[in-house]
């Protein structure tokens, strides 16, 4: 393809599949850091630095691999990929299996042998993995023994599947073979490295193809410049490696930073608290839901060696913000990214956040506003939010690329509005804009009202069809427990809180809120279910 360097890819298929040039955002390389060789691979780029005694990854048992130990475990997985599974530089190889280093050791070794890691998450399901593969014509695939079963049950036609973990003699971590080094791929910056798939929508799921360079740039711009880790640090978090928030925030960051992370396979509230304290961790990547859910429980746990935060999936709301800051003397650092983009695009840190705002355009990175035709609008007015730097939105073979590249910008389908200091505001997702008797009510807000309240855990808000009103504001809420579901009392709460219009007309209590396997809240389930059910009134 025409602009791009000569790839190292046997199998082509990846690059044959990336949209026509004319359909991709324009990118933007400003930084010095970001001016990458033409030859590039990421894993072996993320490999090479540090020393060997240095950790690497952690695990909850109390194992250590330090980088000299995941060099040699990457290059003897590579060895196998190639020996014995016969993987060629651009294969498709899928990966499965909660968050280990292990997961993680593939992921690198597929990179660093020059095929494609399509990574995704233990709790797909058989249907959602043929189409996966479908997509990304998959033909490898790697995966932990105990996540085996729904992809075998998927019986995907032509797929090789090799497990790991287990004790047969042809496991992939018992095959026979060089423990020597083994030679990176000669991949150019530009070749596919990672099929990342989109997830919480309807529809059939979008790959997102991302180069070699596009690995390094994420932690290049906002690890940086942003997040600013030390050698030192011990990441953690609760996104899982098929999540692009926990690929980036798990290995990308630390690894670049020369860092190490702790691998957790149950990573919820109640496994993060005690986590933070026995491991020492020192930044944490988690989602706003989460920080919420740990206040409880931050009086019995020691999280003195945290100093980094940082929250991104779905928005920060100013509530959640202020009651962490409040428990701990932590500034949780607010993001928005996408899959489409790879990671966080824009944030701010330390004395430069605005509770209740994302922040500013990540170094490295440019945004706006604009309306539907594209053009800008001025500070004050909500519109929709277009990004683009060094990295962009390139669809596997989808024609969607037209409707989120436009005019050489990604337009991410959120509302924002542009403040006159140049922070950005989150307003709602495009599609989650309430319209009712003529005014405009933006969702999160609704919601954050809702938060305020001391007995309120988490609460989606969306707009129901109306005859009179076109629609009408209905607010689900989850209740801390023991806490008494008071249809009358939380309205009263919200208006006072509130203008009346944007008030919901109806609250309907719930044991839990509909999520993606990736914690994302699924507005459009609540949407398009009917008639709220539940308590309420």
């Amino acid at each position: 393809m025409a602009g791009l360097h000569r790839s190292a890819h046997v199998d082509t298929f990846a690059r044959e599949h990336l949209p026509p040039p004319d359909q991709w955002p324009e990118l933007h390389f400003d930084l010095p850091g970001l001016r990458y060789p033409d030859r590039l691979n990421a894993a072996a780029e993320l490999l090479d630095g540090p020393p060997d005694e240095r950790p690497a990854f952690h695990t909850p048992s109390g194992d250590t691999w330090t980088y000299g130990t995941l060099r040699a475990r990457v290059d003897r997985l590579a060895h196998v990929l190639t020996t014995h599974l016969g993987v060629v530089p651009g294969n498709r190889v899928l990966l499965r299996g909660p968050t280990t280093p292990w997961l993680a050791a593939c992921w690198l070794a597929v990179l660093k042998a020059g095929a494609v890691a399509v990574t995704v998450l233990a709790q797909q399901r058989p249907q959602e993995l043929r189409t996966i593969c479908e997509i990304a014509q998959v033909r490898h695939a790697l995966c932990d023994i105990r996540a085996v079963d729904d992809l075998a049950k998927a019986e995907i036609p032509g797929l090789h599947l090799t497990t790991y973990g287990g004790d047969a003699p042809d496991d992939l971590l018992r095959r026979p073979v060089s423990d020597g080094p083994y030679p990176a791929a000669d991949t150019a910056a530009d070749d596919v490295a990672l099929i990342a798939f989109t997830s919480g929508t309807t529809g059939r799921p979008k790959g997102c193809m991302h180069f070699h360079r596009d690995v390094l740039a994420i932690a290049d711009t906002f690890s940086e410049h942003v997040l600013q880790p030390h050698t030192d640090d011990v990441f953690t978090g609760s996104p899982p490696l098929g999540f692009t928030f926990g690929l980036g925030g798990l290995v990308v960051f630390p690894m670049r930073a020369s860092a190490s992370a702790l691998l957790l396979e149950q990573a919820g509230p109640r496994q993060l608290l005690p986590a933070i304290g026995e491991h020492r961790v020192s930044v944490l990547f988690t989602a706003p839901t989460a920080y919420r859910a740990m206040l409880d429980g931050l009086d019995s746990h020691d999280i003195s060696s945290l100093r980094r935060c940082v929250s991104a999936g779905e928005n920060l709301p100013a509530a959640t913000w202020r009651a962490w800051h409040e428990r701990t003397g932590l500034r949780i650092i607010n993001g928005i990214g996408a899959t489409e983009l790879l990671h966080i695009f824009i944030s701010a840190a330390d004395e430069h956040i605005r509770p209740g705002k994302t922040g500013r355009p990540v170094p490295g990175w440019h945004a706006r506003v604009v309306d539907h035709e594209g053009r800008e609008l001025p500070d004050g007015e909500p519109g929709l939010l277009a990004v683009r730097g060094p990295v962009g939105c390139r669809y596997l073979a989808d024609p969607r690329q037209r409707e989120y590249v436009q005019g050489g910008w990604n337009i991410t389908g959120d509302t924002y509005v542009r403040e006159s200091d140049g922070y950005f505001r989150y307003v709602a997702r495009a599609d989650d804009m309430i319209i009712s008797a003529g005014y405009n009510i933006a969702g999160p807000e609704v919601e954050e009202a809702l938060l305020r309240h001391p007995d309120v855990l988490e609460t989606a808000v969306v707009g129901r069809p109306d005859e009179a009103r076109g629609q009408v504001v209905v607010a689900y809420a989850v209740l801390r427990e023991g806490a008494r579901r008071d249809v009358e009392a939380l309205r009263a709460f919200v208006k006072a809180e509130l203008a009346p219009y944007k008030c919901p007309r109806e609250i309907v209590f719930l044991d839990a809120l509909p999520r993606t396997a990736t914690g994302k809240l699924q507005r459009f389930r609540l949407r398009d279910a009917g008639p709220p059910r539940g308590d309420q009134q």
